[in-house]
């Protein structure tokens, strides 16, 4: 079960951390698919060298639903990878890419460990979100189910332009608008995933990691998402 109460594990002082976990060269030169919406996927976005490592210290979630980071418990490349994911670098080539400014739109971030039934229904996402990022950490995904579907309406979840297989080191990085559609078939089991949305303002932020924080000590307390 997630500790849910323990701050994030720190790196030794004679631990050496990897370098750059991100392939922002990879991201860059992906091209942008504007219909239905804007989106991109870019398989390898995290680096396969750091693999291992990365699976080592993800989080250990047991339950259902999404977690704030901050409220997990996790080893320190993980930490490497989420600050890399919240720095200046990633900010600006995603900036670049969809032609927008993210100054001074703050970040939030949460980890999913596992999957329930009644996850993955149809939505756009809501409307305080400006860019939604997901990476997925998972091996040799061979389900049906899971496999997140970038739709054309809210409607049928078989008119999709694209299904994103939640392999290691997966991104899928796209624009939040009224008709950005997106879900997929139920699947039950652990399916690791970073979302971090960067969204309006610093309100939003605080009451959707309230939001997050609460519903998982609600989860640890009384053991709901089984």
């Amino acid at each position: 079960m997630a500790a849910m109460t323990a701050q994030p594990a720190q790196a030794p002082e004679n631990t050496a951390l990897p370098g750059e976990l991100l392939d922002l060269e990879k991201f860059a030169a992906t091209p942008l698919v504007r219909d239905p919406f804007d989106f991109l996927i870019v398989p390898g976005f995290v680096k396969a060298a750091v693999r291992d490592a990365v699976s080592r210290d993800f989080p250990a979630i047991a339950k259902p639903g999404s977690f704030p980071h901050a409220t997990l418990s996790y080893g320190p490349v993980f930490r490497h990878l989420v600050e890399e994911m919240q720095g200046p670098r990633f900010r600006a080539a995603v900036e670049a890419k969809f032609g927008l400014d993210l100054s001074g739109r703050p970040t939030v971030l949460t980890v999913r460990g596992m999957t329930a039934a009644r996850d993955g229904s149809i939505h756009t996402d809501s409307k305080t979100k400006i860019i939604t990022v997901l990476v997925y950490f998972n091996e040799g995904w061979e389900d049906t189910g899971g496999r997140l579907r970038l739709l054309r309406s809210g409607t049928d979840l078989e008119d999709y332009v694209a299904e994103v297989e939640p392999g290691y080191g997966t991104l899928l990085i796209f624009r939040r608008s009224d008709n950005s559609w997106h879900g997929h078939k139920p699947y039950v089991g652990q399916r690791r995933t970073i979302q971090m949305n960067w969204v309006v303002d610093e309100a939003v932020k605080q009451r959707e990691e309230a939001r997050h924080g609460f519903s998982a000590k609600l989860k640890t307390l009384f053991g709901l998402g089984r």
